[in-house]
């Protein structure tokens, strides 16, 4: 499997279980944010 797939999982997975569980924890935007980063650069380099 390649990197960028498992970042954007996790990202995807956490942006659901946050919305539908209503999931919340200290930085949790912080930690979004740069999963989603992540996953954005990775997908755009490794193209």
């Amino acid at each position: 499997m390649k990197l960028w797939m498992a970042v954007l999982g996790a990202f995807l997975v956490l942006n659901g279980l946050m919305e539908v569980v209503d999931l919340s924890f200290k930085y949790d935007h912080l930690v979004n944010g740069a999963l989603s980063l992540a996953a954005g650069v990775l997908v755009f380099t490794q193209k």
